[in-house]
Order: structure tokens, then sequence, then C-alpha cells
């Protein structure tokens, strides 16, 4: 197996997502895994090391390993089928012993920087899926642009001299126009939750523990 890192998240026009760009650390090597937006959000704040006010899923995941006294030995990418890598988690505690869990590349990246593990990626994989740094960083040959714009805040399309009405949810617009994300609603909510929480630990203090 060979030691790789996360040199940088990248987004892939031609499938609407996120490349997680891997390189391994000895060598030129690298390969794209391609993950969700959600995904990328998390490997993105575990990179940076962002805290946030409540766990995300990757954060409980990794509590839940630390509260069996378990350690993440390491993240395998061990296999490639039809364009799609498979990966596992290598955990080990005294209680349960070994367990080999499988799980999404996307998934266990993303724990893997939260918890400081090795990723390591399979020799075949590297060498089937690998390409060289240089060869990432060159531009596709540039298409003519069409002369096309969206007013989102008119909620039209302009193409040419035709304009053509759309409809958009005023949520989903209030998000794009403001670029929130789900953390971004989370925080603006932050007081509100707090409050609830103090309020449900006064009221019923058997369900919240500290």
């Amino acid at each position: 197996m060979i030691p790789v890192k996360v040199t940088k998240i990248s987004y892939h026009s031609e499938s609407k997502s996120y490349a997680v760009i891997l390189k391994e650390i000895t060598g030129e090597k690298c390969i794209p895994v391609i993950v969700g937006s959600f995904e990328a959000q998390s490997i993105a704040l575990a990179i940076e090391t962002v805290d946030t006010p409540r766990p995300l899923t990757h954060d409980l995941i990794c509590d839940l390993i630390s509260g069996v006294d378990g350690v993440l030995n390491a993240v395998r990418i061990n296999s490639l089928d039809k364009g799609i890598f498979f990966s596992q988690l290598e955990i080990e505690s005294i209680k349960l012993g070994k367990r080999i869990i499988d799980a999404r590349p996307s998934d266990a990246i993303a724990i893997a920087l939260r918890m400081d593990t090795p990723i390591l990626v399979a020799k075949k994989v590297l060498e089937e899926a690998g390409l060289l740094e240089d060869s990432l960083k060159q531009e596709k040959p540039k298409r003519k642009k069409e002369e096309i714009s969206i007013d989102l805040n008119e909620e039209k399309i302009i193409y040419g001299n035709s304009k053509i009405k759309f409809d958009v949810d005023s949520f989903k617009k209030k998000c794009l126009l403001e670029g929130l994300d789900d953390i971004a609603l989370s925080l603006e909510k932050s007081d509100k939750i707090e409050n609830f929480e103090k309020n449900l630990k006064n009221q019923k203090p058997w369900i919240i523990n500290d």
C-alpha cells in the first residue's frame, strides 16, 4: 500500500461534483476521487480544522470510534471497478479487536483527516488510475462561450434578445443569493438551537446529559 495525502479539492465540471486530489507522499502520481458537495465540504472543514457548533456526521463517527476506546489504524483505498473506488476502515480496540469496515472513499477520507490517520492506496489502483500532478494542471481547450446569463433576482434566463421566466423556491433563492450552505444556515440559528437545548434540559433533564 502506498501512503498518500490530500493536496486539494477541485470542482469537477463534467460530473458537477468535486474531486479530492490524493498525491503519493514519496512520488509524483495523483488520483482524483470524485465526491459529492456535502463530503467535499466535510473534507474541507477537516483540512482547515474548523470546529462546528454541533458534531457533523463524520465527527460523530470519530466520536463513536473513540468512545469504544478504538483506534483508526488506517484508511485503505484498495480497489477500482468501472471507475468506482472502494475503500475500508481498519479499526482496532481492546474490547472489539480488529475490524475492517467497508466505506465510501469520500467518507473514509473525511474520517481519516479528523483522526490524523494514514490514507493508503493499493499499488495496483495507483498504477491504473494515477496521473502525474502536472497533467492535472493542464487546462482543457476553451469552448466558445454562449451568450447566456441568469438573473436570479428577476428569475429570468437571458439568451440573446430572449428572456425566459423561471420559478425558484424562495428559500433556495435566498440561499443562492446569500451564499448559504447547510452549515451557514445552522450557524444563523445557533442562538435558537442553544436556547432550545437549555429549555429542554430544564424541562426534561433526563434527555440531555452534559
